[in-house]
């Protein structure tokens, strides 16, 4: 399954130091069934994780609370008319934040990163076509203040995708 842009119209990561919560056997267990489906029931969740489910809906809330986790809905972006992914390396002269502030407000990019090495920013986006594509690097990427080159990577075919960081 291909990776939807699950971030596209959710908020913002917070740039403010996230508040730390233990991720205990049960936690990790928690979030576990969620991932494998996020529907599933505070009672269902509780009989796996051997809590009630009273403490089950407690320590989810904690856990979205705190930032460690969301519910959403991950879609195949191939089956819904999006043909194009792309990750674009960026490299930047000048202001790295206000180029990324600029990146961030574009609505095909799902994915902005600052990073350490060849590429100041990774940017991955989501478009219907390559005509969209260009028009992305052309109008809006290449055409930002500050923005000295672009490497494009486009995607021909996801091999692996997974959503289990932190319970392996």
């Amino acid at each position: 399954m291909a990776r939807q842009p699950t971030r596209r119209h959710a908020e913002p990561l917070e740039t403010e130091e996230p508040r730390p919560l233990a991720l205990d056997a049960i936690n990790r267990a928690i979030i576990e069934q969620l991932q494998q489906d996020g529907r599933r029931t505070y009672g269902a969740i509780a009989e796996a994780v051997g809590l009630s489910e009273a403490a089950t809906r407690v320590r989810v809330r904690q856990l979205l609370d705190a930032g460690v986790m969301q519910i959403v809905a991950v879609t195949d972006p191939l089956r819904i008319g999006f043909k194009r992914q792309a990750l674009i390396g960026i490299k930047v002269d000048g202001d790295l934040e206000k180029v990324t502030e600029q990146l961030v407000a574009v609505p095909e990019i799902d994915y902005v990163v600052i990073c350490a090495g060849s590429f100041d920013l990774l940017v991955e986006l989501v478009c219907e076509d390559d005509d969209r594509l260009l028009a992305l690097l052309n109008g809006q990427i290449r055409s930002t203040p500050g923005v000295r080159s672009a490497e494009i990577f486009v995607y021909l075919r996801l091999a692996k995708q997974t959503y289990s960081w932190g319970t392996r």
